[in-house]
């Protein structure tokens, strides 16, 4: 499993961002994936996670402001990010849910850093 994001960078306070998660050796298509944030000294969490059918989840201190979302024929996934604060500030990872889950999970990809300045 290879996993790719991009779309990073820094923006103001209320500004947006797309990410992108290419991947290969996985099906998107069939695999719930999720994207995930590390900040410095914080564990690594969830934001959004989207199911093979489709249906969407997020953790609540991005709801309304984030939006996951699949390109099954690109075999990639995206994260629009609306409303940026800078607590969202971290590097932002995309897996497949599952596996991150019950810790089968290792191949990590190098990330994307997301940084919202005040």
């Amino acid at each position: 499993v290879k996993l790719v994001e991009s779309g990073g960078g820094l923006v103001q306070a209320g500004g947006s961002l797309r990410l992108s998660c290419a991947g290969s050796g996985i099906i998107f298509s069939i695999n719930a994936m999720g994207w995930y944030r590390q900040a410095p000294g914080l564990e690594r969490e969830v934001v959004a996670g989207i199911s093979s059918g489709g249906n969407t989840l997020y953790v609540d201190s991005v709801k309304g402001r984030f939006t996951i979302s699949r390109d099954n024929g690109k075999n990639t996934l995206y994260l629009q990010m609306n409303g940026l604060k800078p607590e969202d500030t971290a590097m932002y990872y995309c897996a497949p849910i599952e596996a991150v889950t019950s810790g089968r999970f290792g191949s990590w990809g190098q990330g994307t850093q997301v940084t919202v300045s005040s």
